[in-house]
């Protein structure tokens, strides 16, 4: 200890009595005297001075290699020592000088000690602890986390980023319309992009484009059109209409913004962006952000989260529009496909029901059908002559369906030359031979009403299709005895023309199979059968046509229970006279 304390005489530094060789810096100091002062007496058993204090080049070197800067003050908070992390950090903290005027706002005595405090200081971030050494001394710790500080900032910057994306995927894919797609997309963009955002659409009739524009700080979304020229009036809108690649937000003027392209209230535009929305070949759109004078320029990495997120964007309304587009085209396709709305001839009452086997689906291979002669509708046909098909095409779906309409195209094509139901399937069954579709097989049941008397008669032609059956005024049920063959399968086909009588009040009902070979029960496994079909329709003696096909077809839905096998039809004329 006698060399350390001898070392450890020293003079006043900034008017205060410091320890020996504390008054200058660390480095040209003497830290065997910065040992000596900070040290009470050594513990009992160690009388070396030269085994207990190392060498001072030594202490020296280890204290200026710390990363952390080490500010030693006295009791009136003076500096008394300082570490090169600590000069490099604070050159105001010499020797000698008030810590607290060396940095302001960085070392608080108020703040509880041995407790780190992040602060901002000179552009940096900086951790700040306070250690105690004795009553004459304190040391204050100082760790330099900028570096630290703008790599935990980087990544929670990216992270709101991918939340963003994630959050914009999500919200984009829950609709399949256009307008609710470019809704969706302002809304995402203000305010997590820009302080106001618009999307305009291509341009749609009388080159007018549609827009919708969000409103700072409100739920309110703003639509309109613009024309050429309005578009010509924003920089680039042109250009990212057309699908050209963006430019960078420092290449747009934002002075020539004009007055109608931002919100009410909005003030000027200190920052502009416009970007396309690339569609499905061709653009969907444009994206136009603008941000006013207090936010930040549209930096390289914004202009790629906006460049990503335009795409999806883009991608969503462009998919969107595309199934618009052919949602419309299968509702004109499958509106030619639907049964027709049934004619009333005189004398006769018709009531018919259709059930695709898709649930989806609106239309199948089963398919009815009554056709007035040419001349005759707008006549009221007052005789009560008319066409009626129902029959069943190979297969399901749509395909079956086309089938199906093609069929009933060419049966009325062929009632303006024949009105014979036996000829009139002969030439069908030449029509489906002749067909570039293949497998075009078809059964049906085709006949002509006409009033008879006081009754209804009907010449039917059965062509491989189950026979109709006729509920008679005291209800029982006859099965129409006529089999053919299917058409579509051989150049020859074998009929069996009949002709019902119907008095008024009975009933001739048309079906298909998928009524009577439908599956299900209490086990689901059993058939529906002509049989239980006679019942079920001897059930309905009385019962005007429209409630005998809806007894039915419920009967057949109850038996289903929500399975789904086959396309389902049927098609009942009751009889009611002429007076």
């Amino acid at each position: 200890m006698t060399t350390a304390r001898s070392a450890g005489q020293g003079t006043r530094s900034g008017g205060g009595e410091a320890p020996a060789g504390l008054h200058g810096d660390v480095r040209g100091g003497s830290l065997g005297g910065l040992r000596a002062g900070l040290l009470d007496d050594p513990p009992g058993g160690f009388q070396d001075d030269a085994a207990r204090v190392p060498d001072e080049a030594l202490l020296r070197a280890v204290v200026d290699a710390c990363a952390e800067g080490v500010v030693l003050c006295d009791a009136r908070q003076v500096v008394v020592a300082r570490n090169a992390a600590a000069a490099r950090m604070l050159p105001a903290a010499r020797p000698g000088t008030d810590v607290a005027s060396a940095g302001e706002g960085l070392f608080d005595p108020g703040h509880p000690e041995g407790e780190s405090r992040e602060v901002a200081f000179a552009g940096r971030r900086l951790l700040v602890r306070r250690e105690s050494f004795g009553t004459r001394h304190r040391a204050w710790y100082l760790r330099d986390i900028t570096a630290e500080h703008a790599r935990t900032e980087a990544l929670l910057a990216e992270r709101r980023r991918t939340d963003f994306l994630l959050e914009a995927g999500r919200r984009l894919a829950s609709s399949l319309n256009p307008r609710r797609c470019a809704r969706a997309a302002v809304e995402l963009a203000s305010p997590f992009l820009a302080d106001a955002a618009m999307v305009v659409l291509p341009p749609a009739a009388r080159r007018q484009a549609p827009w919708l524009r969000s409103v700072p700080g409100r739920p309110v979304m703003q639509e309109g059109v613009i024309g050429p020229a309005e578009v010509a009036q924003v920089p680039g809108l042109t250009e990212a209409l057309a699908g050209f690649p963006p430019v960078p937000s420092r290449w747009l003027d934002p002075a020539q913004v004009p007055e109608w392209l931002l919100p009410e209230g909005f003030g000027v535009a200190a920052h502009l962006l416009v970007t396309p929305l690339p569609g499905n070949g061709v653009p969907a759109g444009a994206l136009v952000l603008a941000r006013g004078p207090g936010g930040e320029p549209f930096d390289e990495e914004t202009e790629t989260l906006v460049r990503v997120f335009a795409s999806r964007a883009g991608a969503a309304i462009s998919a969107a529009a595309l199934y618009q587009e052919q949602g419309e085209t299968n509702a004109i396709l499958t509106g030619g496909l639907l049964p027709p709305r049934l004619p009333q001839p005189a004398g006769a009452e018709l009531a018919g029901s259709l059930r695709a086997a898709q649930q989806t689906s609106l239309v199948g291979g089963d398919f009815y059908d009554v056709c007035l002669p040419a001349g005759e509708a707008a006549a009221g046909a007052a005789d009560g002559e008319a066409l009626l098909v129902l029959g069943d095409v190979c297969g399901k779906g749509a395909r079956a369906a086309v089938l199906a309409g093609q069929v009933r195209q060419s049966l009325r094509a062929l009632l303006l030359l024949e009105r014979r139901p036996g000829r009139l399937v002969a030439l069908l069954n030449r029509c489906l031979l002749a067909s570039a579709v293949p497998n075009s097989f078809v059964t049906l049941v085709l006949g002509t009403l006409t009033a008879a008397g006081g009754g209804t008669r009907l010449e039917l032609a059965v062509a491989g299709h189950p026979p109709p059956l006729v509920l008679r005024a005291d209800g029982t049920v006859e099965e129409v005895a006529s089999r053919g063959s299917m058409l579509g399968a051989m150049k020859e086909v074998v009929l069996e023309p009949v002709t019902v009588e119907l008095a008024p009040g009975e009933v001739c009902l048309f079906y298909s199979d998928g009524i009577t070979e439908a599956f299900g029960g209490p086990s689901g496994r059993e058939m529906y059968g002509g049989a239980r079909l006679k019942t079920a329709l001897a059930g309905c003696a009385g019962m005007p046509a429209s409630a005998v096909v809806e007894r039915l077809e419920q009967l057949s839905t109850e038996w289903l229970a929500g399975r789904v096998q086959d396309d389902r039809a049927l098609l009942a004329v009751r009889a009611k006279g002429i007076r």
